[in-house]
């Protein structure tokens, strides 16, 4: 079942990153990375078309406090949430909290382990303080980055499905998770 994280205040500091909430500074930052096309594709959205945009999307983190922004040397650079899982394409975890992440980094970023910096810290903020039990992680097939970085953070594969994007298409996926470590 599903569990709602809030990280309102929350704020993680790794080697080179800060995970933090959101704010309305963070609007150019925010549309510069998320306007690439082949960006938000890759978790499910269609790239930003106008900053009107990117600002209802940033107010919704804002209001919704489940998202972080992720900064590097005081730009932010990505973004990771913690979300609900579909509790009706997987209620294989009915009686289990859970909850799905998701996340997007700017491909300016891609391939410095930034990504694996990020959801590594998360994972040991959400083991830490909160009562999650499996955290849930999916990939579009095609997205072999997404899947390397759920990899190198333990998640395992659950089970193939068919993914529904924000764009209203549907894609092979594979949802992957992970265990609290009692």
């Amino acid at each position: 079942m599903n569990i709602t994280v809030d990280l309102t205040g929350v704020r993680i500091q790794t080697e080179r990153l800060v995970l933090r909430p959101f704010n309305e500074e963070d609007l150019e930052d925010f549309y510069e990375y998320a306007k690439v096309p082949g960006v938000g594709e890759r978790a499910g959205w269609i790239h930003h078309s106008s900053r009107e945009e990117s600002r209802g999307i940033l107010d919704m983190f804002i209001r919704e406090k489940r998202t972080f922004a992720i900064e590097c040397r005081g730009k932010v650079i990505g973004s990771l949430g913690v979300d609900n899982y579909d509790e009706e394409e997987f209620p294989e975890f009915a009686g289990e909290k859970a909850a799905e992440i998701g996340y997007v980094l700017s491909g300016e970023y891609w391939g410095q382990g930034l990504m694996s910096e990020a959801v590594k810290a998360v994972i040991r903020y959400l083991w830490d303080h909160t009562d999650l039990e499996v955290l849930l992680c999916s990939h579009y097939d095609w997205n072999t980055q997404s899947c390397r970085v759920q990899e190198k953070c333990g998640f395992v594969p659950h089970r193939n499905y068919t993914g529904k994007t924000r764009y209203g298409t549907e894609e092979p996926s594979e949802m992957r998770i992970l265990r609290r470590p009692f």
